[in-house]
């Protein structure tokens, strides 16, 4: 019996030309559900006559809720190899398999930089200022010969501190399990925590969501940093308190902030974050490339048919 397959969470609606989709073609007919996330029930309702699942990074929440409300998913392929949306310990009692796949590793650092320039150059009030009749507002910030703290120094912290070499800047590094060797490896001064966020002109976010990190950098580690500093966060929302950010941007005890992942996504309409003027925030576009989507999607089809086939690949404990 053919599969029915659903492509979900294309918010952009550019699943469909991403990828050549043919070869699932041979053991099913794949649907692109072009929603945004809803509720429980209502996704329950949308997704129930599926047997297959090609879902995007953490945006639709797969809790044991849903998960228990759909008693034809047999299947969910994933882009990357971590999804917290995903309850996997539900889905492996129900014998629901997940699987996942490889990322390209450029895309979140490039994103990081791009963030990193554009705040300290005040680009996003410039451009603004020029396409409403202006001219220059402001006066920019230097990188060269200034200090790079990134906090989490795995495979995107290492390439966004040699961005920071090339740069001219002076770069270092903590996290709870950096060591002296990993850090004069990539050419880094390893510092302590708070050293980290005292020397930092400009700190980048790049550790993994998990129970340790979550709320790392609290309202502790903002007062360590000096009023003019930059931070910047593409990993995940709830490494950083939020809360306190908001305070911090509020009364001026920090320069900016740039940031491309939130708490709760997509970004509720009204927060401080769409209107602190010290705020340049992106709608978590660190992995939404041309390059990424397509070893997404690509390897998604490749999990679907190594699944059918008996084999599974790449599957997510």
């Amino acid at each position: 019996m053919p599969l029915a397959i659903a492509v979900i969470d294309d918010w952009q609606a550019v699943a469909r030309d991403v990828v050549d989709w043919s070869p699932l073609t041979a053991v099913g007919e794949v649907t692109f559900v072009h929603h945004y996330p809803a509720d429980t029930v209502t996704l329950s309702q949308r997704l129930a006559s599926y047997q297959v699942l090609c879902v995007m990074r953490e945006r639709t929440l797969f809790d044991a809720a849903l998960l228990r409300r759909l008693p034809n998913l047999k299947l969910i392929v994933t882009g990357g190899m971590r999804n917290a949306a995903i309850d996997l310990k539900t889905a492996a009692e129900l014998g629901i398999q997940v699987c996942g796949g490889d990322s390209y590793k450029h895309a979140a650092p490039e994103l990081t930089w791009a963030l990193i320039m554009a705040l300290s150059r005040n680009l996003l009030v410039e451009a603004h200022s020029l396409r409403n009749g202006g001219w220059q507002v402001g006066l920019g910030r230097d990188l060269h010969g200034r200090t790079l703290g990134v906090l989490g120094l795995g495979s995107i912290g290492e390439r966004v501190a040699r961005f920071g070499q090339a740069f001219g800047m002076r770069v270092i590094a903590w996290s709870e399990n950096l060591t002296e060797a990993r850090a004069a490896d990539v050419g880094v001064a390893r510092v302590e925590k708070q050293a980290l966020f005292e020397q930092a002109d400009v700190l980048s976010v790049h550790v993994v969501l998990s129970e340790r990190s979550r709320g790392l950098v609290d309202a502790q580690a903002l007062a360590w940093m000096k009023p003019d500093a930059l931070l910047v966060n593409t990993s995940r929302g709830p490494i950083v308190d939020e809360a306190a950010l908001i305070d911090a941007l509020r009364e001026q005890r920090l320069g900016g902030a740039a940031l491309d992942v939130f708490a709760v996504e997509p970004l509720p309409a009204g927060h401080p974050f769409r209107e602190l003027p010290n705020v340049l925030a992106t709608p978590h576009v660190g992995y939404v490339s041309e390059a990424n989507y397509r070893t997404f999607y690509t390897q998604m089809i490749e999990d679907v048919l190594a699944w059918q086939a008996g084999s599974p690949i790449r599957v997510m404990a």
